[in-house]
């Protein structure tokens, strides 16, 4: 097959495979301290990312994240897609309603910057987050459920995102809803149908599987690059504004995120669905691809060539940018919660 000879076999008791392996599951388990510290470096040592900022190299290392999750995805899921169709529509209903109105109201009640309206718009109105389908596991949730909500929010995507921001921030800051498209097109569908190639053609070869195990650290450190790349985009509004913005940010942020579990969590309860469904439908509405979103801030709303004319359209990015940390987070912490109940309930 042509994508077999992609790849060269790999020795499966390879020392270096070993080391790699332990390298990716420490990254998946740390992610949220491993993304902070990378803030942190970023900020005190703006240069060091931002060799992230130049050409297409975030929209690259985005499409590469993406490529690690289609690499992830069976036939086997498409087939629980294809036997749970009521349940991914309720879910990718509340997806694609409650995260972008609750950003649009938030921006409204917090009477935030028209760029700053738009980052945190354009984070609700993206797929759910990727490292959400770890949540639901930690949390025994319904772990079929959450990739089969990853999965289809993501396809959606290229459509509902795009025309949802235009809908939402039209208003505020000119939205390029067409280059917006093919953008996620490109960078997200495109890479995403590639790594289900690959899984179907080479899901049974010991070498694939041993780089399916290293794919979660690629992605947290790809992760961590964007972070960085758009730290240094913004360091110098930050330095200009200091805490204020930081904590006006993280504000907006928390109540997105935590607004969006609370009501995830009660339209499942709403549909009847059992404990395992509801804390998936809470992770997956409340966790977004901040990632995507903030590659998405950066080429359409503050790019080089729009900071250069208007330096405070770099806020844009802030808000994708937190949420990219604090979505990880929080998100641990909800999987905590939830593992903490069935704990006191069993004594």
């Amino acid at each position: 097959m042509y994508f077999a000879r992609l790849f060269v076999p790999l020795q499966p008791n390879s020392q270096v495979m070993a080391i790699l392996l332990n390298i990716s599951r420490w990254l998946a388990r740390y992610t949220s301290a491993f993304i902070i510290l990378i803030a942190v470096v970023s900020f005190i040592f703006p240069n060091t990312f931002a060799w992230v900022q130049e050409g297409q190299r975030a929209s690259i290392i985005l499409g590469l994240i993406m490529l690690t999750m289609g690499c992830t995805l069976s036939t086997e899921d498409f087939r629980i897609l294809l036997s749970r169709p009521i349940d991914i529509l309720i879910g990718s209903i509340a997806q694609y309603t409650i995260m972008p109105l609750v950003a649009w109201t938030l921006a409204r009640a917090f009477h935030l910057d028209p760029f700053m309206t738009a980052g945190i718009i354009l984070v609700g109105c993206c797929p759910g987050g990727v490292s959400s389908n770890i949540m639901s596991f930690l949390c025994k949730g319904d772990v079929a459920y959450s990739v089969g909500m990853t999965t289809v929010s993501t396809c959606l995507s290229s459509i509902v995102t795009p025309l949802l921001v235009l809908w939402l921030a039209g208003a505020e800051i000119d939205v390029d809803a067409w280059g917006m498209f093919q953008n996620i097109l490109l960078v997200t569908l495109l890479p995403v149908t590639l790594g289900v190639a690959f899984n179907y053609f080479l899901g049974k070869r010991e070498d694939f599987k041993l780089i399916q195990g290293i794919m979660p650290g690629i992605s947290v450190l790809c992760l961590a690059c964007i972070v960085g790349g758009v730290i240094f985009t913004v360091h110098p509004q930050l330095q200009a504004n200091g805490l204020r913005l930081i904590a006006l940010t993280l504000a907006v942020v928390t109540l997105h995120n935590g607004i969006g579990y609370l009501l995830g969590y009660f339209v499942g309860k709403a549909f009847g669905f059992n404990t395992a469904k509801r804390r998936t439908l809470s992770i997956e509405v409340g966790m977004q691809n901040a990632g995507m979103a903030t590659v998405l801030s950066r080429n359409f709303f503050a790019s080089p060539a729009i900071v250069a004319m208007n330096p405070m359209a770099a806020l844009a990015v802030i808000p994708c940018a937190i949420s990219c940390a604090y979505h990880s987070i929080s998100g641990t912490l909800l999987a905590g919660f939830f593992t903490w109940q069935d704990d006191r309930r069993q004594t």
